[in-house]
């Protein structure tokens, strides 16, 4: 029997007969996560897909699945700005080792570049991950993105089929993971040393779970709209993202319907502008933490805020969900000064999520 690739309907709520195909991506996706990872960690529930799906004013989605008879075996899932003047894509897409080097990840990949085609788009994003167990030693070519100083082996099966489809190694970021187990103490002491100087250089630290106050949201919202501006891109397009407080409220909204826990941290100027933050997503029922975005504004760099409002966060996250014990990070490679805050904090590589582009200079034509 063929394998079918067709585009997967996002049901209105789960446990419906029109989520199944929808819940058997999600599935999909924690299958793929542990051919990759040995775990899976990395890997969204059907909530937080749906979650992300339903609040899309401001980004698009698309999801895509092969399947074999009755059996989902590949998918594709790709995200993008709604914006006049974005000019890209996003995709990751994954087939189960049972099924691969039979031309179903190269079809997935044609179903996502025909959306772009059709939004005009003219770069195509995409991402895979590498654990830094699969590597072991490398032997032969590496490639090496526009800025840092990792390397992945260009024998690895998606450098080859990216390499093959016209894509380029873009950038590199480090996986990190981080043991809180039994470090509150630590982190509350080098935190109260740190905000006191921060005070006295007129800061203060805020933080809130899940919706931002509603004196903060609008800095809030300048503050993450630099998020894609100040930080390094390599050789990645980045379109820039609008926010307001309306985007704010959608991006909670998102966390909220996918039944997972967002802890922000942030350091206040005295005048309400917000100088630098954090978010720590908490996804029901696991016993990890994502730590996602961290920006300080450029303005305000120097004064260790990066580690503070991290620190504000972790102290957070050990007092109230002492059951999570791990914490995941991803930086750019080239992102020196985060890394160094991150390995401070005992952070430890266990991969790299590697990101890849194609530029069509003819979007919308095939």
């Amino acid at each position: 029997m063929a394998v079918e690739i067709r585009r997967i309907r996002v049901p209105k709520t789960l446990g419906a007969t029109e989520a199944m195909e929808f819940e058997a991506c999600a599935a999909l996706g924690f299958q793929l996560e542990r051919a990759n990872w040995g775990h899976d960690h990395f890997a969204e529930s059907a909530a937080e897909l749906l979650g992300r799906h339903r609040n899309d004013v401001h980004r698009g989605h698309a999801l895509f699945g092969a399947w074999d008879g009755d059996t989902m075996v590949g998918r594709a899932s790709l995200g993008w700005e709604r914006d006049e003047e974005a000019a890209t894509v996003e995709l990751t897409l994954g087939v189960l080792p049972s099924h691969r080097r039979r031309g179903i990840g190269s079809r997935l990949l044609d179903a996502a570049e025909d959306v772009a085609r059709r939004l005009g788009r003219s770069t195509v994003v995409g991402y895979s991950d590498h654990p830094d167990t699969e590597s072991g030693s490398v032997d032969g070519p590496v490639l090496r993105a526009p800025d840092g100083d990792a390397g992945l082996a260009a024998s690895v099966a998606t450098a080859r089929f990216a390499s093959a489809r016209g894509y380029a190694l873009a950038q590199l970021e480090r996986v990190s993971s981080l043991t809180v187990a039994g470090r509150l103490g630590e982190v509350h002491r080098e935190f109260e040393s740190r905000a006191a100087r921060a005070n006295a250089g007129g800061y203060r630290i805020e933080c809130w779970t899940d919706r931002t106050p509603g004196d903060l949201v609008d800095a809030y919202a300048a503050a993450r709209e630099r998020m894609v501006l100040d930080v390094p891109a390599g050789g990645v397009t980045i379109d820039e993202e609008r926010w307001d407080a309306a985007r704010v409220r959608e991006h909670e909204s998102e966390s909220i319907d996918g039944d997972a826990t967002l802890l922000v941290a942030a350091a206040v100027t005295e005048g309400g502008e917000i100088a630098g933050y954090t978010e720590l997503e908490l996804p029901l029922g696991r016993r990890f933490a994502y730590q996602s975005d961290t920006l300080v504004v450029g303005a305000h760099r120097g004064n260790g805020l990066g580690m503070l409002v991290k620190l504000a966060n972790l102290e957070r996250l050990a007092a109230t969900a002492p059951e999570r014990t791990v914490v995941y990070t991803w930086n750019a490679d080239e992102n020196e000064h985060m890394l160094a805050i991150n390995i401070a904090l005992g952070f430890s590589r266990c991969g790299l999520e590697a990101t890849w582009q194609r530029v069509d200079d003819q979007p919308g034509v095939r």
